[in-house]
């Protein structure tokens, strides 16, 4: 019986809406599939060595990297997201958006711009020596090391944590916390015993985005020279010119990313949390005195470090190399950094809006179906690379008769060296960015107009065009724009996957960086930084028009 009304249910919905999201699907988990059988083939005598002699401190390394900044993110995010909502003082409503603007600025970037500022010849150093006469042994601000990469990631993806907490703490625990409150609970016990058990799955979501951006990470760790499993595959990659090595090791990435997931599901094990979605807002309690101050000076010191002091390092540095950088080389950058992030995104948002249309259905196919296509985010770059480049090279083979018939040569690697491997790799990366975008889209419109438009008679896509399109726009537009940005500032994807000669803004600034020019690295990096901030600014204007 149920077979059956499996086979009615997909007859009648069977269209082109679902056969491009299959399709879709298809992209977007052949190249993830690729890599992970990679694990039960023949290894080469490259792996055996790395294996014996690099593979456990590639770990250790990736471990520490992981556990100490999913701590100190977490410590840092859910503090700052308890101040700003529970309590009022000097300039809140400034550092409540704010505290989200470190995120504009990737964190290999803010790498090479702080190792640069401590550095012997910084302004750091130099300063203090020459205006204030102190010296400072270097090796207490050396950056090149693990305590330098941990404190980039926690300064720079603290955010991730903070804002889901501080969404959680402002809409779902008013009442609770009121509550304690008015019991005469203090406000250490109030934050240990009703906040922190409360938010723990806010928090725990935040900063699995914070651990998946560090695993992705090879800009930071590359820059200072440390060596993960991300790492290793650039070099095998790059240096030793071993796909099947490569693809071996970023399997095992995979399978650190699933122990992640494992790890989250079992921290959460069997706990539930059902809260009024009608809860009133927090009522923030007013600070004064040494409490005000102090909480303006913490917030401030935060920011400065994360933004505000790499910012204006940046905008100095610009001013020196200005007339070098800044010519018709640059604009060309420019021009296919904004091309090649704009066709992906379109690309993106269109497939995104069509799945996710078809994936309002309430059968549990279309679920299934969107945790596909959303996979890719939770997956680093390099393991995307490896396998958008093992099937593309694939593809070549297979269609190498054909190539030959046209004259293109006996066994050309055309698609595989094209801007289009670059696309895909893109559109798989990021479309849980688009996806979940449009999905909030389609949940506020609800399904009353839709059924109304099906039940006069209209087709799915006539009801898109006519109902839908006009109510999601908003949407649309903000799923563009953060997609957009992140394309923009993504590394490891386009180093491995970029044809030959082809740069981005991103790939610039990195290779300036690895040549110590780090001046020349200003402009393109602060071009980074106004797009990346506009994220923020769509983040900030969404969130006070769901205030309203």
């Amino acid at each position: 019986m149920k077979l059956e009304s499996v086979k009615r249910y997909a007859k009648k919905e069977l269209n082109g809406w679902w056969i491009i999201s299959l399709i879709g699907a298809a992209v977007i988990l052949l190249p993830i599939l690729y890599v992970f059988l990679e694990i039960f083939q023949e290894p080469n005598e490259n792996w055996y060595q790395i294996r014996e002699y690099l593979l456990g401190n590639y770990v250790i390394n990736t471990l520490i990297l992981v556990f100490f900044t999913g701590i100190l993110t977490i410590f840092l995010g859910v503090t700052l997201a308890w101040l700003t909502s529970a309590y009022d003082f000097p300039f809140r409503k400034f550092f409540r958006w704010g505290l989200i603007l470190p995120l504009a600025i990737p964190p290999y970037i803010a790498a090479y711009t702080y190792r640069t500022m401590l550095s012997y010849t910084g302004i750091v150093q130099s300063t203090l020596r020459n205006q204030w006469d102190v010296q400072i042994n270097p090796e207490l601000l050396s950056f090149s090391s693990l305590r330098g990469a941990i404190f980039v990631f926690t300064i720079f993806l603290f955010p991730y944590v903070y804002i889901i907490a501080r969404a959680f703490l402002e809409s779902q625990s008013s009442s609770y916390i009121e509550n304690a409150r008015l019991l005469g609970r203090r406000p250490t016990a109030v934050f240990f015993k009703i906040v922190l058990p409360l938010a723990r799955p806010a928090i725990i979501g935040g900063a699995g985005l914070v651990i998946f951006e560090v695993l992705s990470d090879y800009g930071v760790t590359s820059y200072f020279g440390i060596h993960t499993i991300t790492t290793a595959i650039f070099q095998t990659w790059f240096g030793m010119y071993d796909v099947d090595t490569a693809m071996r090791l970023a399997a095992w990435l995979m399978f650190i990313i699933i122990g992640v997931f494992i790890l989250e599901r079992l921290l959460r094990q069997r706990k539930r949390y059902h809260l009024s979605n009608k809860s009133k807002p927090l009522v923030p309690i007013k600070l004064k005195g040494v409490p005000a101050a102090a909480a303006f000076i913490f917030c401030t010191i935060v920011l400065s470090l994360g933004f505000i002091i790499p910012l204006f390092q940046l905008i100095a540095w610009a001013g020196l190399t200005f007339d070098k950088v800044w010519d018709i080389s640059f604009f060309t950058l420019l021009t296919q950094t904004v091309s090649i992030a704009a066709i992906s995104t379109a690309i993106i948002i269109i497939v995104a809006t069509i799945i996710a249309n078809v994936c309002r259905s309430k059968w549990a196919f279309p679920y299934i179906l969107s945790k596909v296509i959303t996979s890719g985010y939770s997956i680093p770059g390099a393991i995307i690379a490896i396998g958008v480049l093992a099937v593309f090279i694939q593809l070549d083979e297979t269609l190498a008769p054909l190539y030959s018939y046209m004259g293109l040569g006996d066994a050309p690697l055309l698609l595989s060296m094209s801007i289009v491997m670059l696309i895909v790799g893109y559109v798989i990366r990021f479309m849980a960015t688009g996806y979940n975008a449009v999905e909030v889209g389609f949940e506020k419109i609800g399904t009353k107009y839709t059924e109304a438009s099906r039940l006069l008679g209209h087709g799915i896509t006539k009801t898109f065009f006519r109902v839908e399109l006009p109510l999601i726009k908003g949407a649309l537009f903000s799923g563009f724009i953060l997609t957009f940005v992140e394309i923009c500032k993504e590394l490891p994807l386009v180093l491995l996957l970029r044809p030959f000669n082809f740069e981005t803004l991103a790939t610039k600034t990195f290779q300036y960086a690895k040549d110590e020019m780090i001046h020349e690295a200003a402009i393109p990096s602060l071009m980074i930084i106004v797009i990346s901030t506009m994220s923020v600014v769509v983040f900030h204007l969404i969130d006070k028009r769901v205030k309203k």
